[in-house]
């Protein structure tokens, strides 16, 4: 009894605390200007214990680009959590439509957008996720110079990425000095070691910079150009997908190519090989494609070309429709504080079209990239769904094995409460994890492997073995 009693003063002196605490980041970031950008809830949203915010960063006033965030903060409890950047690829392809709405996210959209549900494997349970939709026309984003929608490309893309985040740190002063990791998918193989290299290089010579940047990981991404074709071609070729003829023929016509920029030899082998794949989903081979009408169908929405299957990033059974009609709700914009000023005047899409069929600078290789953010000794960390016929993990091997690196920690399985979950080999400088019958979005296809692995890149540990269940903590 007197042990009950002596806690119950501790118990009220803890309650107290914890509101003073919460009063003093209210008056905070009423201080700091973000106070506006907080979501009281969205239409829809099922009660929650963290907050989150969005809204615009202006990146270049005189063409009126401004890009459009959104912030899943981690509970009070997991506080202070690192902050880590969610970049989706395309090119042209929105954050807010697939990281935060069927990926790591905390919500999924409902049937024809009519509400949210709880994700039980969202990333925010252990970091505050700040999604962005880049570059500006993708998604929310917008410019008010309409050649901007013609003319992206890499490099535009990373340096106005990095002017969000210095004036977002300076909205979120106290994310300031906060660990911080970028992250993201496929087309993302380029944004995020683009963008990783331009905050180490910005960061040399500050003994403490605002920017506390750690690492990086990537999923299923674009690395090369030469060892992404060879593998991809070799994935489809051994698992049925093409014929013996279309495989030499995609060898022959495509390996130097650009992923972006084809030539119409390789255009051509590439149309022949999407004929014979037929209708499945080359994102996850194995999982069946959304029964939709073939004037709207998934393969048209996916290739907006009618080929190059990696260039939209995205899965989608169905959930792409679903999240089109929640994000075209005037009331869900209005939550969001989406289209403030009526620049959006089409309809929202999760990936922009004119944005990919116009890109410009697009290199053929994150190889020396790599190689001088693993020499600066950050953390990276490769990953890669292995039902993926887009950027497939034969692809990201072959990337891998062409930086040379030595083996610190052999090829083994890992698991997740007794099952193996995938595979891992970690290198000097390097980590890559294979997660057992994902596809192209990870997060989506396997939600509590994908939280497994993202722990145990935030805390630098391997991947779990037999005897550490691979419990989620």
């Amino acid at each position: 009894m007197s042990t009950m009693i002596g806690r119950r003063p501790l118990v009220a002196l803890l309650a107290v605390l914890t509101l003073l605490l919460r009063q003093a980041a209210a008056t905070a970031a009423a201080a700091s200007g973000y106070a506006a950008d907080r979501i009281d809830r969205l239409p829809g949203q099922p009660a929650v214990d963290f907050d989150m915010y969005s809204g615009y960063i202006t990146v270049e006033h005189s063409a009126g680009r401004s890009l459009f965030y959104l912030l899943q903060e981690a509970p009070e409890e997991s506080q202070p959590a690192p902050l880590v950047l969610w970049l989706n690829g395309g090119p042209g392809c929105s954050s807010i439509a697939y990281g935060a709405s069927e990926e790591l996210g905390a919500f999924r959209v409902r049937p024809h957008g009519a509400g949210l549900f709880l994700n039980d494997y969202r990333w925010n349970k252990v970091a505050n996720i700040l999604f962005l939709d880049s570059p500006a026309g993708v998604g929310f984003s917008y410019t008010n110079t309409t050649s901007d929608l013609y003319t992206s490309g890499d490099n535009r893309t990373a340096h106005d990425s990095y002017t969000f985040l210095l004036k977002w740190f300076e909205k979120f002063p106290h994310y300031k000095y906060r660990d911080f990791y970028i992250a993201g998918e496929s087309y993302a193989g380029h944004y995020v070691p683009e963008l990783s290299q331009l905050v180490h290089r910005n960061n040399k010579g500050i003994e403490k910079p605002t920017i506390n940047f750690k690492g990086f990981m990537v999923g299923n991404g674009l690395i090369d150009n030469y060892h992404d074709y060879r593998g991809t071609f070799q994935f489809w070729w051994n698992h049925g997908l093409v014929s013996d003829d279309t495989y030499h023929l995609l060898n022959r016509s495509c390996l130097h190519d650009s992923f972006i920029h084809p030539s119409p030899a390789c255009d051509a082998a590439l149309n022949v090989s999407t004929e014979e794949q037929g209708n499945i989903d080359l994102y996850s081979i194995y999982t069946p494609t959304c029964n939709v009408t073939a004037t709207n169908s998934s393969a048209s929405r996916r290739h907006p070309r009618g080929r190059y299957p990696w260039m939209t990033g995205s899965y989608d059974p169905c959930t792409e429709r679903y999240s089109t009609s929640y994000y075209n709700r005037p009331d869900v914009q209005r939550a969001l504080h989406a289209n403030v000023t009526g620049a959006i005047n089409y309809t929202w899409a999760t990936c922009s079209n004119t944005i990919n069929s116009n890109w410009r600078d697009a290199p053929s290789s994150m190889l020396p990239i790599y190689k001088e953010l693993i020499e600066a000794g950050l953390r990276i960390w490769v990953f890669s769904g292995d039902t993926d016929a887009v950027v497939p993990l034969t692809a990201t091997r072959y990337s891998i094995e062409a930086l040379g690196l030595p083996t610190t920690i052999s090829w083994h399985p890992w698991y997740d409460v007794q099952e193996v979950g995938g595979w891992s080999q970690v290198y000097e400088g390097l980590t890559l994890v294979t997660v057992r019958g994902a596809g192209h979005e990870v997060p989506l296809h396997r939600p509590r492997q994908a939280l497994v692995m993202f722990q145990q890149f935030l805390q630098g540990k391997p991947m779990p073995g037999h005897n550490t269940n691979g419990t989620l903590s």
